[in-house]
């Protein structure tokens, strides 16, 4: 790998993480059809870490109030717990603080609920989406997939839920749904946003929901690489420099599609990405005969 095909796939990586048609499937068509290895250790952790900064940068506020409003939880679920075990002693019928009590501190409780089916999810398929990453076939099937479930949410009407009127299984269909994206091909900000909108989320909502629920995925994808490495001493000296510049690209471009993606939504264009899914992924399917 050199210099330019690590700025190259920064900025694929930042440009299909966050649009709906896959950085996972665009990396396995690069490594195939350019004969690019993408699958090293180093510059794959670098580029989770690029994405990774990219949306916490892109969605500052909601991240910092989500952090605030997490630790007042926490605060006050320590306030109860002290408040029960007196009234043990006590007999004294406590006045409990109420825990959930605005849309930030719902939306909180509703990112850590639908991070716990991913990560399962997640852990589950990732064996077989390992063996799915070599394969332009399965590939370019999951194009197809995302294809199919962007031009369908893009003819849905548009809900109007707002973080206190989800219910909690719907984060939990959501997190399934992100588990099951990393399949190569089938787009994770795809598939959540428009799990989000057929949950009746209102588009707003869907996307920040998307990206904010990206970012423990991320940070678990890089725990999970880093825990499978069996050694990064063996790695190329050079590789941290390219790594670095893949990183940065990454992050440049993915914070822009980040702030694009929104006012796409809001414009019902979902069904252009839809197009381009197929287009490509007919493209994958055919090169998996030719190769």
């Amino acid at each position: 790998m050199g210099f330019l095909q690590s700025i190259f796939l920064g900025a694929v990586q930042g440009l299909t993480e966050f649009f709906p048609i896959s950085s996972s499937g665009h990396l396995a068509v690069c490594e195939h059809l350019l004969n690019i290895d993408t699958n090293i250790f180093l510059f794959d952790v670098f580029l989770h870490i690029g994405t990774l900064v990219a949306v916490i940068a892109a969605m500052q506020k909601d991240v910092q109030r989500l952090i605030v409003e997490t630790i007042r939880i926490l605060r006050d679920i320590w306030i109860n717990l002290t408040l029960f075990l007196h009234s043990a002693r006590t007999q004294d019928e406590p006045k409990y603080v109420k825990v959930i009590s605005t849309n930030y501190r719902k939306f909180a409780v509703l990112i850590v609920v639908a991070t716990i089916p991913t990560a399962l999810i997640g852990y589950l398929l990732n064996g077989i989406a390992q063996k799915s990453f070599s394969s332009l076939l399965y590939t370019g099937v999951g194009f197809f997939l995302s294809g199919i479930v962007l031009i369908v949410v893009d003819m849905v009407k548009p809900g109007n839920k707002i973080p206190k009127d989800v219910p909690y299984w719907q984060a939990v269909l959501v997190g399934i749904v992100q588990g099951v994206s990393v399949m190569p091909g089938f787009s994770r900000s795809g598939a959540t946003i428009s799990a989000g909108i057929l949950c009746g989320f209102n588009k707003k909502l869907a996307v920040r929901f998307s990206f904010l629920l990206s970012i423990p995925a991320i940070i678990g994808a890089l725990i999970f690489e880093i825990a499978q490495a069996k050694t990064a001493g063996s790695v190329d000296p050079k590789l941290w420099g390219y790594s670095a510049a893949g990183a940065v690209t990454a992050c440049i471009v993915g914070f822009f599609c980040i702030k694009k993606m929104l006012s796409i939504v809001q414009q019902r264009k979902l069904k252009n990405f839809a197009v381009y899914c197929f287009f490509i992924g007919c493209i994958t399917v055919s090169a998996s005969f030719l190769k």
